[in-house]
Parts: C-alpha cells; structure tokens; sequence
C-alpha cells in the first residue's frame, strides 16, 4: 500500500492507496511545520486502526510540500513507522511526467504540478485546473499534458480574513452561497460580496486564459471548496476535490521501483 501526503500551507491530507490504486483512507489535519514524526506516526497509527488499514502494509510513500519545514519530520516517520523512504515531489530524482514550460521551473509549487499531471492522466486534453486553498491556483495544461503556468490569486477565506481585519466594524462570516445578492445586513452584504465576487474573479481569470489560449479547454476545480464554487458557475465544469491525491498516486506509479 502507498501513503500519499499533501502539505498545504493551511491543511494536511494523507491518503492511503491500495495496489490497484484504489484510495482505502483519506485524512485531514491542520498543517503545523513543528509537528515530530512521533506525532504524525501515532496520530496515523490510531487512523489506520479506526478504517480497520494494517499500518505494516504500508510499503512505499509520496510527499507533495509547499511548507518546506515540515519535510523533515514526515521524512523521519515514513522511516521510523513504514520502514521506507519516500518519493517527494520536485526532488531531482522523482519523475513528475510532465514539461513545465516556466520561465523558472522550480518554483512552481509541488502541489500545481501534481495537480496538472492528474488532470492530464484523468481527463486529458488542455485543462485549467482551479485549486480552491490557502490561495486559488489556476493551473494551465496543454494538449501535450505541457504544464503552460498560470495564476495566483488570495483564497476566499484569506480575503474574508483581510476584509475583516481591516474594518473595525464588520464582523466575522462563514463562506457559503447567498441567497440574494442584495444583503440586508451587514453579515448578509459579506458574505454575498465575498462569495459572488469570487465567482466573477474565478470566471474572468478562466475566460481570459481561454482567450490567450484560443483553443477548447476544459475546467477542473479541486480543493475543499470546489463544490461549493462549481455548483455556482458554469465556468467550473468538474469539481474533483481528490484531484491532488490522484496525482500523488500518479506520481508513485511512474516511479514505482526507482
């Protein structure tokens, strides 16, 4: 069996796959760079012990970080637990499969290209790929499965967060779908301005991306928030929110006995 781990600035997502690929457990936890492998090795153990996993089928791992101190610990309980040494995404030695065709290739985080290679493996064909987390990424695949590059944009709890901290006199709203874009409160005028204001900022950037590229190109949305999104426009054509952890296992496959 594979453990794959997605590291997140805000969130952590373990995922365990079976021989065929089959995903047999998926978890969450908030991402903390100080965690001990001891830590995520017991936290683990009780997991896999609640889904009924035997933690000694555990043969191989994957890691994808953009939270760079917290490699270390993870690295240190896929030895200390599962007895093996993980891949991890952008080391020079892990094939992703894919041409990044970036000005600077290496600093495209580990999580877009994952996600492109997925969205390329899964659906084929050009893609933009919208990943709903700590930021909003817009991932651009070609034809070819060619990551392309594309754009960052504040996530919309982090907008949510700015708008209020900044005004004294508003007050704290969970994200979710008004009713009405007309609020009759301060909270409803919130939620409605950050929520309908994200639908247009994620349709516009999708629309002119497909305008620069001038061919058909498919929508993918992942990340916690993308049903919510892709029941609201018809911009976001799939939501696949275990995107990231299908191409994590994509990932392993191509490497699989390096």
């Amino acid at each position: 069996m594979l453990l794959a781990i997605d590291v997140g600035n805000t969130n952590t997502v373990f995922a365990v796959f079976n021989a065929e690929g089959r995903m047999l457990g998926e978890w969450r936890s908030s991402t903390d760079a100080g965690r001990t492998a001891d830590e995520h090795g017991v936290w683990l153990a009780q997991l896999f012990a609640l889904q009924g996993i035997d933690r000694e089928g555990i043969r191989a791992g994957v890691i994808a970080t953009v939270v760079p101190a917290a490699l270390f610990g993870l690295r240190l309980m896929f030895r200390r637990y599962f007895n093996c040494t993980p891949l991890v995404v952008g080391a020079p030695e892990v094939d992703i499969g894919i041409q990044v065709l970036m000005d600077r290739p290496e600093e495209v985080g580990a999580d877009r290209l994952v996600n492109a290679l997925a969205a390329y493996e899964e659906y084929g064909g050009s893609k933009i790929v919208v990943d709903f987390g700590t930021a909003t990424t817009f991932d651009v695949i070609d034809a070819d499965g060619s990551y392309l590059g594309g754009a960052i944009a504040p996530g919309v709890n982090m907008s949510l967060e700015a708008l209020r901290r900044v005004a004294a006199q508003l007050p704290r709203v969970a994200i979710g779908r008004p009713d009405r874009a007309i609020g009759k409160t301060t909270a409803q005028a919130m939620r409605s301005g950050i929520f309908w204001g994200y639908v247009g900022l994620v349709e516009g950037i999708i629309e002119r991306i497909r305008r620069e590229m001038g061919v058909p190109m498919g929508v993918i949305a992942t990340g916690g928030l993308s049903p919510l999104f892709s029941e609201c426009s018809a911009a976001l054509e799939r939501a696949d929110p275990q995107l990231t952890l299908k191409g994590l296992w994509a990932v392993y496959r191509r490497n699989r006995g390096r």
